[in-house]
């Protein structure tokens, strides 16, 4: 059965639902979103629920079953709102529409695929859940809810697929990001007397040369064989309070993009162990990550010959490869196998795709994300 064939045999055409979807804003308010997605669910027949975090899941299947599969994305987008259209698009490509419009593709095109493979299948030994996030471009708050619970959603899942635009490839890894401030502290002094106080400006010299060795030292986790090395750049610098004053204080942020097995904790103290060996001895220097409700988007990866990935890539006929942005899989990924997943790309040959103005999703590509996904699912639960 195609994918076309299945979605009218459950009642649910993915691209209808695509474009209602994305004429919904959901950048600043989720709540009409929210609405149309359970009254979506509720008309096939299913009865889904909104938990305290603001998630919606709905499940299919008998709860106790041995074989348990998780499908979820978000339905949050960045600001600003993007109208909806829908055409050839740029390049005439005649009978290969485009829909146009904040969300299209991240990441309400994934998730008209994904819910047309939540409604083709009906199974009677396994369990579906279908978990739909609010808050993923801001603090996961969300996802971050589905795995604080005893036993968490995705505890002994036999797979998860997360839905995000990856242009019909199987992503099987992606690194994590950690902010935080290393705050450098001295003395101030007068200008005219710099040798009176300590300078924390000036100990951003062995700050940064720190920073650039930090991957060097011995005990630094080795290159990913799936996503490469890990990275740390400096972004934002703040000091000083007077052109004529010996700065006191110093803070320089810092951009952390993790691998595995590198944990949030690991990093904190390696860094902080590696500035404080750097830094002159009447210079006071402290890492603090950045203050969040929930825990950072770490580095996760999935056995790329786990069977969910086999299944998945057959069926897209995608390649299988890492996921370019930080994704809330990496919340999942600690219990079950896990991959990202869906139709649409975060930037093509002219630009910026995702979270622009331009964003949009070829049609054909949602078509084909869920086939992809019921072929996969139906194999997974049979």
């Amino acid at each position: 059965m195609t994918g076309g064939d299945s979605a009218r045999a459950s009642g649910f055409d993915p691209i209808e639902f695509l474009e209602t979807a994305v004429q919904h804003p959901s950048n600043e308010d989720v709540g009409p979103m929210r609405a149309f997605l359970c009254e979506t669910i509720e008309d096939r027949g299913v009865t889904p629920r909104v938990d305290d975090a603001g998630n919606v899941l709905a499940s299919r299947g008998p709860a106790d079953a041995d074989t348990h599969v998780v499908l979820n994305t978000h339905i949050d987008t960045v600001s600003p709102h993007v109208p909806f259209d829908r055409d050839e698009g740029d390049d005439g490509s005649v009978g290969d529409e485009i829909v146009r419009g904040r969300g299209s593709c991240d990441a309400k095109g994934p998730l008209a695929a994904l819910l047309s493979a939540f409604f083709a299948i009906d199974p009677d030994d396994a369990r579906v859940t279908l978990a739909v996030t609010p808050d993923e471009e801001v603090l996961s708050t969300g996802a971050h809810a589905l795995v604080a619970d005893e036993p968490s959603l995705t505890a002994a899942a036999d797979a998860v697929i997360v839905g995000e635009p990856t242009d019909l490839d199987v992503c099987t890894a992606a690194k994590g990001r950690f902010q935080g401030t290393v705050h450098l502290s001295g003395a101030s002094a007068h200008a005219a007397e710099p040798q009176s106080g300590t300078n924390a400006i000036a100990a951003l010299e062995e700050t940064l040369g720190a920073i650039r060795t930090f991957d060097d030292r011995e005990d630094a986790p080795p290159a990913h064989p799936q996503l490469g090395s890990a990275t740390l750049t400096p972004t934002v610098v703040e000091g000083g309070e007077s052109t004529n004053q010996v700065p006191a204080d110093c803070a320089l942020t810092l951009d952390r993009r993790s691998v595995p097995p590198e944990t949030a904790a690991a990093f904190h103290d390696a860094l902080t162990d590696h500035l404080e060996a750097a830094v002159p001895e009447d210079v006071g220097v402290e890492f603090r990550f950045t203050d969040r409700p929930t825990p950072f988007l770490e580095a996760w990866d999935t056995d790329p010959e786990a069977r969910v990935v086999d299944l998945l890539a057959d069926a897209a006929g995608g390649d299988v490869r890492p996921f370019t942005a930080a994704t809330e899989a990496s919340y999942f990924a600690a219990d079950a196998p896990t991959v990202v997943f869906g139709p649409g790309v975060l930037a093509d040959d002219e630009g910026a795709v995702a979270h622009s103005p331009r964003e949009y999703v070829r049609v054909s590509a949602v078509e084909a994300a869920a086939r992809a996904l019921e072929e996969t699912l139906a194999a997974l639960v049979e």
